[in-house]
């Protein structure tokens, strides 16, 4: 890491205010704002602030999380990670007992990443090299939809949006998403647009592939229940089986077979891991214990349009 900024008081795994400047920095390295001039994307200035609070950001996991090493066998590591996270379910909240408008919530929380869904993780295939990069490849073309624009991930879950009365325009939301969501989505950004975060890219999408099956075969079970139709079902079918086979892909010819080509990133790959765990598991956290207290887990009010059939 760079030299450290002044110091930051509040929590940069969760500030408001830190992680929207920050997902907003990023956003001019994806689609842009309307009206901002694309040249902010590299001005000066702007990329001197945007490190500051990355340092704020990494520093702050990099505390949370003290480095793994002498791990020779990362694909049993990254299930150990797996194994030993106790964080509450939100996909077996919802199956079970989730209204409808809690089901709004949780999609315009994951809308930040969902409505872009692979991008960030993309940023790594210019990275890696040999089996890693063709592994990589494979992964983000079914993501993508094969070419077909009807089964790119991020259309199908702005159909799903549609589908429960949601506003599926990119970024309709942002102002509604708190910092704690915002970082979920900023962290795979910061390992992504980083060349000496790749392994972190690889160890997080190696443990969100791994953690994306059953949750998404509960969110549709859920949904269901609910008596919603098979366009707000799709995306998460989709994801039961498509990640099934990623899961083995990701975390063995991806993860560990990156680790073999580069020791050194090792402890890196099991950082990413633990990163997407520590965040993922905060959001899952607040957002239930928001649903239990009968609070919005939103920082305000959703407008939800009236539901129309949509199969």
């Amino acid at each position: 890491m760079l030299p450290a900024p002044v110091g930051f008081a509040g929590d940069a795994l969760a500030d408001d205010d830190l992680h929207l400047a920050l997902y907003i920095c990023y956003e001019l390295h994806y689609r842009g704002f309307a009206g901002v001039d694309e040249g902010w994307e590299w001005y000066p200035p702007l990329i001197a602030l945007r490190a500051r609070l990355e340092w704020w950001f990494e520093a702050a996991l990099r505390r949370r999380l003290p480095e793994m090493s002498d791990v020779h066998d990362i694909a049993a590591a990254l299930q150990a990670i797996v194994d030993v996270d106790d964080s509450p379910s939100v996909s077996a909240e919802l199956a079970m007992t989730g209204t409808l408008s809690q089901y709004r919530e949780f999609m315009v929380h994951r809308s930040a990443y969902q409505l872009k869904e692979a991008d960030p993780h993309t940023w790594a295939i210019p990275r890696l090299d040999g089996l890693p990069k063709a592994t990589l490849v494979g992964i983000q073309a079914e993501e993508y939809g094969e070419g077909s624009l009807d089964r790119m991930h991020s259309v199908l879950f702005g159909r799903a949006m549609e589908a429960v009365g949601l506003d599926s325009g990119y970024g309709a939301y942002i102002d509604h998403i708190p910092g704690s969501t915002l970082a979920t989505v900023n962290l795979m950004s910061l390992f992504g647009l980083h060349r000496r975060l790749r392994g972190a890219i690889v160890g997080h999408l190696a443990v969100f592939e791994m953690t994306s099956s059953g949750p998404n075969a509960r969110y549709a079970e859920g949904l269901r229940r609910l008596g919603q139709s098979a366009a707000a079902t799709r995306f998460y079918d989709e994801h039961v089986e498509a990640d099934s086979v990623h899961e083995t892909m990701a975390r063995h010819h991806l993860a560990a077979a990156l680790a073999a080509a580069e020791p050194a990133l090792a402890g890196d790959i099991l950082f990413g891991a633990r990163a997407l765990v520590e965040v993922e598991g905060r959001v899952a956290r607040s957002l239930l214990g928001c649903w239990h207290d009968g609070r919005s887990s939103l920082l305000r009010p959703l407008a939800v349009t009236p539901l129309t059939s949509v199969e």
